[in-house]
Formats: C-alpha cells, structure tokens, sequence
C-alpha cells in the first residue's frame, strides 16, 4: 500500500498563548535564584499584583497582566518586523542577568531595539523594588491575615497593657500601646477606644491594604481596664484622688475596641504645632517633609475614593503619624535634624460616600470628631488646601475658605524651593469655581514633581514638549536605579518611606502626565 501522506508540521493554535516556562532557559550548571541577589529579580507579592497601589489611575502599571500572543506568533519564534513595539514588553518583565543569550538576541531584534529592551527592563525593575519595599515597610499581607486569626475571638484578658497613659489621642479616638503572644514573641499594636459618638467600625473592617490608611487587626466589646487613664474624661481616672480620699475607682465603661496594626506616636496637629522653630531654622527640609506627609495623604485619600469612601472628619487631629526606623537617602551624611525624619501618616476616620448626612455621630458608618466646628462638610480639595497652610504655619480656617470669594487667600511666604509650588497648588485647590479646582489625583501629581522633579529650570533653554519630558523621564529612572544599585553594594542606609514613594512615582508616571501637570503647576 502507498504510504500516506505526511502530517502538517503546523501546531495547534490554542497552545500559542501558553506561557514558556521560565525554568526552560537554565542549564544543568546554573544555579538556582536566590532572593534578594542582584543578578535576579525580586518578584512582588501577589498581593501588591492584586490591588496594583502606586500607579497612578490613567497610566498602565509596568507589572499589570502581559497579553496573549497573536495567532500569527509562535512560541519560541523571533517576533516579525511589523509587530508594534509594545509586543516584547512582555518578555521584558522575565528579564534578569542570568536570561539566556538566545532569548536576548531575539529582543534585539525587535523594532524596540537595544534601547526599547533597556528602558522596558528599568520600568520592570523599578516595579519590582517598589513591591519589595511596600512589603517591607507593610509586612507581607500573609503575615497580617495570620495576625489577625490570631487576635479573633480576644479580648484585654489576652492583651498586655504597656503603657496606661495614651501613646496618642485623636480628635476622635485614645490609642493604647498593648502587646501580644504571637510565635513566642511579644507584638505590639495599638488599642483604638473611640470617643463618645464617634465610630467608624463597620467603615474600616473592610478598607483594604494602604500604606496611607489605618490597618486593622482586631475588634473586640468589654469593660476597659481600670489602670488606664483616659484624659478629659471626668471620673475616668483623669484626675487621681485628692488627699484623704479613699481610692474608689469608678467602674470603666463598655466600649468597643479595634486593634490597630500601627502604634501612633503623635497627630499631624501635634507636629505642626511643636515645629514653629524647625520651619523658621530649616524652611527647606521642613517644607520637603510637609510636601511629602501631603503626598501621603493624597495617596490615601485616592484609595478611599476607589472604594466609594471619604474621610470623616479631614483635620490635623485625626491624621496620624507613626514613625518610621531608619534615616532617608537625603539624611545619609547629615547630622540628623530633630523633627526631620520623615514618619507614616495615617487616615483613621471614615465614612461611606452614600450614608453621609450630617456632621454628627449618628451611626457606625460615620464617624465626625466632636471636637469639629459645626460647619458643613467640605470637599477633600479644600480640606487638603487648608492643610498646606496649617502645615507652612499659616493662619486659616475653614469658614474664611467657604467665604473667601470676595477675599484673597493669605499669603504664604517664600522660604524655600517648596514655598511658591505650594501656594501655586493651595490656590488651584481652594478655587471659588469648584469646577475649576484640581483634584487630589492631580495634587498627588503635583506634589511629585514638586518633590522630583521636572523643576522649571528644565525648560529654561526650550519649551516643554514630550519629547523633552520622555527624555528627562528615562534618564532620571536610569539615574534612580543607579542610585539603588551604589546604596546596597555599599554601607548606605536600606530605602525607607521616601525612597519608595519615589520609586513609585517613577515607576507609573509618563511624558503626558508630566506634560500636563508642569503645565498647572509653572502656568
């Protein structure tokens, strides 16, 4: 019989878009990757994957999911000529020192050229470094879910008092420092007792992972401890007794208690208020750090709007600081200026967006500070333009901004590089028009290149445009990773706080978005 006619060579094409593996381009003689090594990358969390925090809303995370292949790519074949660049940017997040030279030569040979691989894998990287420090700073998310199993169920006879005086009082909270068994070690978090009238329990059990935003491990009901004191409240140990009376302690209240992962030190009210002297010695490294605590804020305050939230009460006393260890790459060689290092700042008041009624502490939802003028709620805009002057030390209140259209807003004074920037993006905030005002997205943006950059000298010598910006854009990241490859080869401090809001902004930002915010803030 004849034999029959060959099979096609031709494969399937539902296996196209699986994935090689990544383990095919090592050898029997390659060692295996380490974490932490330089010549292979630190992969981020799925976590930090999942909730893609950083990355401003418009631009696409360098880390978000790699598309499929076109039915007119195969595995393993060379990507033909007329494919758009964005075709091996996929590839490029696989990249490290140890990927074969077979796989590079054909990148090379992409229309991206030396230069589309080089540029890809620095976006990839600075994603990477930017997951690996959030999780340093964070703590992996396993960790916290396995802390939180922990604490379920317990109560102040599980916890240890450390201290019963207040590490921290809020305008609608007191915040204890307690500790926990956890592994055969002691933990510490903090004891949020709410004040009278103010909650906003069923608000934060369900906000997610934010650097920016108060975490919670724990809630729990019980009578509080007698030893502790809460100040201002009459019969509640804040006065001892007087002398020849009998030490009768009223019995402590019920309330409800949430377990907070971050132990305050002091609020942002209590910081501006014990730093009139740094501001006047030090305009410029003060007014860095108020640009970055505003930074934070802002961030914050975009997560929340992502989830359909606000902030309950916007005011310096309810935004936290907790402190973070280690000086900041702009410390290292300095003689470390009390007031100077840059802490955490927290959100710790909420509301839904839907159930917001009224300035009072009607239900659990909402969670308004007493202690607030009773005026109507604001805009986040305008509570963060009153913030930038609170912080400079300049005098303004919340009716003043409600009531400025035939006023002018106070002046600021020019201290340092920071001052004219702020007082350019304090006016935008608080414009009469509230369709003229800029958004915290925008403000966000803002303070980043008030930070780092683009400065205006940059366009001395020509106008913007997008090329200029692509340019200034991909050196800088090039200079950026510079700079994290000399800090950990020698005896530099790790990356702390600012180093990783940096490396965010760098990482998520493009020509267009820097294009249009030089534009609000150098108009």
């Amino acid at each position: 019989d004849p034999q029959p006619p060959p099979l096609p060579k031709k494969q399937l094409q539902r296996a196209e878009s699986l994935p090689e593996p990544r383990s095919s381009h090592r050898y029997h003689g390659d060692p295996e990757p380490r974490a932490g090594s330089i010549f292979y990358s630190i992969p981020p969390s799925t976590a930090q994957l999942r909730h893609g925090e950083g990355a401003p809303p418009r631009d696409r995370p360098s880390w978000a999911p790699k598309k499929p292949l076109t039915k007119s790519q195969s595995l393993g074949e060379p990507l033909a000529r007329g494919s758009p660049q964005e075709a091996p940017s996929a590839s490029l997040k696989e990249l490290t020192f140890g990927t074969a030279d077979g796989e590079l030569g054909q990148l090379l040979e992409s229309p991206a050229g030396v230069c589309g691989v080089v540029l890809g894998c620095q976006e990839a990287s600075l994603a990477r470094l930017s997951a690996h420090m959030q999780e340093e700073l964070l703590g992996p998310e396993q960790r916290q879910q396995l802390l939180q199993a922990e604490l379920a169920g317990k109560g102040w006879a599980e916890l240890r008092v450390l201290d019963p005086q207040p590490c921290c009082q809020s305008g609608d909270a007191w915040y204890f420092r307690v500790g926990f068994t956890f592994q055969h070690s002691l933990l510490q978090c903090a004891a949020k007792v709410p004040k009278p009238c103010c909650s906003s329990l069923g608000v934060q059990s369900s906000l997610g992972t934010h650097c920016s935003i108060q975490r919670l491990l724990g809630r729990f009901t019980g009578r509080l401890p007698q030893e502790l004191v809460l100040p201002g409240i009459p019969g509640k140990h804040s006065q001892g007794p007087s002398r020849g009376e009998a030490a009768c302690p009223a019995p402590q209240p019920v309330l409800q208690v949430l377990l907070c992962a971050e132990v305050p030190q002091q609020t942002l009210a209590d910081f501006v208020k014990s730093s009139h002297a740094l501001h006047r010695t030090s305009p410029g490294h003060y007014e860095r750090l108020g640009c970055l605590l505003l930074l934070q804020l802002c961030l914050g305050l975009e997560h929340l709007q992502g989830q359909n939230l606000a902030q309950g009460d916007l005011c310096p006393e309810n935004l936290l600081l907790v402190p973070c260890s280690g000086p900041s790459w702009g410390q290292q060689g300095q003689k470390e200026l009390p007031g100077l290092s840059l802490p955490r700042l927290l959100i710790s008041s909420f509301f839904k967006v839907q159930e917001k009624q009224s300035p009072c502490c009607s239900s659990q939802e909402q969670d308004w500070s007493p202690l607030a003028a009773p005026s109507p709620p604001a805009a986040a805009e305008l509570n963060v333009g009153r913030l930038i002057y609170q912080i400079l030390h300049v005098d303004i209140s919340l009716e003043n901004i409600l009531g400025f259209r035939s006023k002018r807003l106070p002046d600021i004074p020019s201290l340092s590089i920071y001052s004219a920037g702020l007082k350019r993006l304090a006016t935008l905030l608080l414009h009469r028009d509230p369709q003229h005002r800029v958004s915290v997205q925008q403000a966000r943006a803002m303070l980043q290149v008030l930070l780092w950059g683009p400065r205006q000298q940059l366009f001395a010598r020509s106008r913007s445009s997008l090329t200029l910006l692509q340019g200034w854009l991909q050196v800088k990241r090039a200079l950026l990773l510079l700079r994290f490859a000399e800090s950990s080869a020698g005896a530099g401090a790790s990356p702390g706080l600012e180093e990783w809001l940096c490396c965010q902004y760098f990482q998520g930002v493009t020509e267009h978005t820097l294009y249009q915010v030089t534009q609000l803030l150098y108009a």
